[in-house]
């Protein structure tokens, strides 16, 4: 399958994924067009150990969480300019470290559970589709999600209780 082909077949599944992240028809096209570029790119390192579509996914995904950092980063250096309360800034910082934690957790984790926890939690994808995505069940989906959510949990017991 080439390239063009791969591109007509998964183009429309990926705009709908960034889609459900985003909810900005153009923001969804312009970070599906920049990840297909980024898989053509990238296409001679795909050795197909993976679903394709779950690679393309993945670039998608990516690619979204880049483009959502730098607009945050954006939006929090304009938050910063307008004076705000001690309370807000205390409570956005927590969240913001929660936050940053999970993401640094999730980095460790092991496949298929950073995957899973991902499409769901990021994508708002459905246990089945994430099921498909894999080869497996919508149970399979659903049981590892709330290992990799419990796996979340446990190490952010251990963080708290490290910071106290």
């Amino acid at each position: 399958m080439d390239f063009e082909e791969i591109y007509r077949e998964y183009f429309q599944e990926v705009y709908l994924f960034i889609k459900s992240l985003s909810h900005d028809e153009s923001i969804a096209e312009e970070i599906t067009q920049e990840a297909f570029f980024k898989a053509l790119k990238a296409v001679e390192k795909f050795d197909g150990s993976k679903d394709i579509r779950a690679w393309l996914f993945t670039i998608a995904k990516n690619t979204y969480f880049s483009y959502y950092k730098r607009k945050k980063r954006q939006i929090d250096s304009n938050l910063l300019e307008e004076p705000a309360t001690g309370v807000q800034i205390v409570k956005h910082l927590m969240n913001e470290e929660d936050a940053f934690t999970v993401h640094q957790f999730l980095h460790l984790m092991d496949e298929p559970y950073k995957e899973v926890f991902s499409l769901r939690t990021f994508g708002e994808l459905p246990y089945e589709k994430i099921g498909r995505l894999f080869g497996k069940s919508a149970g399979w989906a659903r049981v590892t999600f709330y290992r990799a959510r419990k796996q979340i949990m446990e190490y952010m017991e251990e963080m708290n209780h490290e910071r106290d």
